[in-house]
């Protein structure tokens, strides 16, 4: 379990691909604390820890998690949010992330707000995911809070730190990212839909 609050940037440092699987390594201030078998949250994705290097660590994608998430696009050289799991006596700074991905969705506006930025999202809602305004989202891992809300968008407003300590100082207009709807919300959804 996670909380969405990002310890590091990594940089994708190679891509290799073996038969549906992509092995991906990254560079990142925290690789080297990492042990094998451990999971770790990069831009909102559950992956486990398979090789270390100098400074970098390997994790797998298999072909499920690459066609439901953001990583079938990734590059060499791109930034990725990283957590690694809340330890138990840790605190609950962001809100229960579980690293599981629910759906992408795309970036349509970045506006500068003079000290903060407030970014839209655009995602289908035909997959029956439920956004509430003031409620929690994770958006590439990141918790924030939703702004506004239709059925199929969403706005969060991003402060100066989280603007420059995750990667979202390097979204566009396009900017494909991962999201994961609130659990608790889901959970309540899914108990009033058999009703």
């Amino acid at each position: 379990m996670f909380t969405g609050i990002i310890e590091a940037l990594g940089r994708i440092d190679a891509l290799v691909h073996e038969q549906d699987n992509v092995h991906i390594t990254i560079a990142s201030p925290i690789s080297q604390e990492l042990k094998i078998d451990q999971s770790v949250s990069h831009n909102g994705v559950c992956l486990t820890v398979v090789a270390l290097g100098e400074g970098t660590h390997t994790v797998t994608a298999i072909s499920e998690t690459l066609q439901k998430t953001s990583l079938g696009a990734w590059n060499t050289g791109d930034w990725v949010n990283l957590e690694r799991c809340m330890p138990a006596n840790g605190r609950f700074d962001g809100h229960i992330v579980q690293g599981h991905v629910d759906q992408t969705a795309v970036c349509t506006q970045i506006v500068d707000e003079h000290g903060s930025w407030r970014c839209r999202f655009e995602f289908d809602a035909s997959k029956g995911n439920l956004v509430v305004e003031k409620g929690s989202i994770c958006v590439n891992g990141v918790s924030l809070t939703v702004v506004d809300a239709t059925d199929d968008a969403f706005s969060v407003a991003i402060i100066p730190y989280t603007w420059e300590h995750t990667n979202f100082h390097t979204f566009g207009k396009g900017t494909q990212v991962n999201l994961e709807f609130d659990i608790l919300g889901k959970y309540l959804q899914r108990i009033l839909s058999r009703k």
